[in-house]
C-alpha cells in the first residue's frame, strides 16, 4: 500500500530517477570528458542523420504531385515521424543532448545535488560535443550529394525561415523564443514519462519519444541543438550569416532552458520536495 508520502507526491521516483542519471553526467563531465564528449558527439552526429532525413522525405514528397498538388504537405507529416526516432536512439545508446541535459541539471540543482557551475560545465560540454558530432556530418556532407538539390533547398529554406526570426525584430525574438520554449518542454515531457516508472516496456518509452519530437518538427519549434547543426551544414554548402545564426542559437538555448531546465525540471522538483511533508 502507498505512502501518504507516495500519494502526495507521486512523481517522487522520477527526482530519484533523474538524481541518479545527474550522478553519471557530472562524474563522466568531470573525470572522463573526454568520453563525455564522445557521447555528445554521437548525439550530435544522430540527430544530423535523422534531421538529414527529415528534409529528405519533404523533398521526395515535394516532388510527387496529385492534381497538380505537391505533396509537401505528407512529407513534412512523414519526415516529423522520421525524425522522431532520433531521440530513441539517443537515449538507448546512452548518448548525450543538451536539452534533455538541461532538465536534469536544473533538478539537481534544485536539491542540491549539484553546485550551478558544475552543472553549467556539464552542460557546456554537452554543447560542446552536440555540435562536433553535427560539424563532422556536416564536414562529411559537403564532399557528398546527401545535402544537394532538392535537399538543400529545403534545408536552405528552413534556415532563412530560422533568421528571419531574428531579422523581424522583438516580435521574430519572441516568436523564436516561444517556439524553443514549447519545443524542449515536449522534449522534456517525454523524458519524464521515461524516467517516472510508470512505463514498464521500451516500445512506450519510445512512442512517447517519437511524439513529442514528431510535435516540435511538425509544428516548427526550435531545438537549439538541431538548429546548430542545420546552420553548420548549410554554411558549408552555401554559406550562411554567422551573425544571425548565433542570435538565433543563443535565444533558441535560452528557450530551450525554460522550456526544460525550468517548467520541467524546476517545477517538477518542486512539486514533489516533500521536505517539509517528512518534517
Amino acid at each position: 500500500m502507498a505512502t501518504d508520502s507516495e500519494r502526495l507526491f507521486p512523481g517522487k521516483f522520477f527526482i530519484s530517477s533523474a538524481l541518479e542519471a545527474l550522478e553519471t553526467k557530472t562524474a563522466m563531465s568531470k573525470e572522463l570528458s573526454v568520453r563525455y564528449l564522445q557521447r555528445a558527439g554521437i548525439a550530435g552526429v544522430l540527430i544530423a542523420i535523422f534531421y538529414g532525413a527529415y528534409f529528405s522525405t519533404i523533398a521526395t514528397f515535394g516532388a510527387i504531385s496529385v492534381g497538380g498538388t505537391p505533396l509537401t504537405g505528407v512529407g513534412k507529416f512523414l519526415g516529423a515521424m522520421v525524425f522522431g526516432w532520433a531521440l530513441v536512439f539517443i537515449y538507448f545508446t546512452k548518448s548525450e543532448l543538451l536539452t534533455s541535459n538541461m532538465m536534469v541539471a536544473a533538478i539537481g540543482v534544485y536539491y542540491r545535488r549539484v553546485r550551478w557551475t558544475r552543472a553549467l560545465r556539464m552542460l557546456a560540454l554537452c554543447l560542446l560535443g552536440n555540435f562536433l558530432g553535427g560539424l563532422l556530418l556536416a564536414a562529411l556532407a559537403k564532399f557528398s550529394t546527401l545535402a544537394s538539390g532538392p535537399v538543400l533547398i529545403e534545408m536552405e529554406h528552413a534556415v532563412s525561415i530560422k533568421l528571419g526570426y531574428i531579422t523581424a525584430g522583438p516580435f521574430g525574438w519572441s516568436d523564436l523564443l516561444v517556439r524553443a520554449i514549447f519545443c524542449n518542454l515536449m522534449i522534456n515531457v517525454a523524458m519524464l514519462l521515461v524516467y517516472n516508472g510508470y512505463i514498464k516496456d521500451d516500445l512506450t518509452k519510445s512512442l512517447a519519444m517519437i511524439m513529442s519530437v514528431f510535435i516540435f518538427a511538425f509544428l516548427g519549434l526550435e531545438h537549439s541543438v538541431a538548429n546548430t547543426i542545420l546552420f553548420t551544414i548549410v554554411g558549408f554548402k552555401s554559406g550562411l550569416d554567422l551573425g544571425l545564426a548565433a542570435a538565433n542559437v543563443a535565444i533558441a538555448l535560452i528557450g530551450n532552458f525554460i522550456g526544460g531546465g525550468v517548467l520541467i525540471g524546476l517545477y517538477y522538483a518542486y512539486v514533489n520536495d516533500d521536505t517539509k511533508f517528512r518534517r
